[in-house]
């Protein structure tokens, strides 16, 4: 064990599950922040187009910061600029927006574990498992896992994450709280 993630994985020989991880994490990471910016865009923003924010590459919505972090520490983020004083619908708007994201884990996850029991119940229960079979199930079941962590991880209602502003539309107190002058130091102690 070398300590860092990416050799332990090569060094454990789970060459599959490295290259699987990488790419689940920066395709979800990429296509969660264009849920965000398709909701926005449905709301009437037009600020993720205006922007260069509505492509698949990963240096718009990740940035060279978060693609090191997780290439070294093996955590990431995304960011789609948005501006909820252009959304149709006020209120409701930034949770619209806000849900858009990990509703797209939970398609992700639906499709590749479907796909994962699939492959698994028509090839895997045989004598002989072919080794594409194998492979398929590794990278689709790590996707699937992948993305309902992802899902689970943003509807946490901890500033900057999704469920903050889901909570905050919905709740008058909580987003007082969330107005506070100092609720950037708690989201950022909750996190480190």
């Amino acid at each position: 064990m070398s300590g860092w993630w990416i050799a332990d994985l090569w060094n454990q020989g789970q060459v599959v599950q490295l290259a699987s991880w990488i790419f689940w994490v920066i395709v979800s990471i990429c296509l969660h922040e264009l849920g965000h910016g398709w909701a926005a865009i449905w709301e009437g923003d037009d600020t993720p187009r205006r922007t260069g924010h509505m492509t698949i590459n990963p240096m718009v919505h990740m940035g060279g910061y978060s693609i090191m972090a997780f290439l070294l520490l093996g955590f990431a983020w995304g960011l789609m600029p948005v501006n909820p004083g252009n959304f149709r619908h006020r209120r409701w708007g930034d949770a619209i927006v806000a849900v858009a994201g990990p509703a797209v884990n939970l398609v992700l996850a639906f499709i590749l574990l479907t796909i994962a029991g699939v492959v698994s119940a028509t090839t895997l229960g045989t004598e002989v498992k072919p080794e594409w079979a194998l492979r398929t199930f590794e990278f689709c079941y790590t996707g699937g896992w992948l993305n309902l962590v992802l899902l689970a991880l943003n509807l946490l209602p901890i500033p900057p994450l999704d469920g903050s502003r889901i909570l905050a539309t919905v709740s008058n107190p909580y987003r007082r709280i969330l107005n506070h002058p100092n609720a950037g130091m708690f989201a950022l102690a909750f996190f480190v």
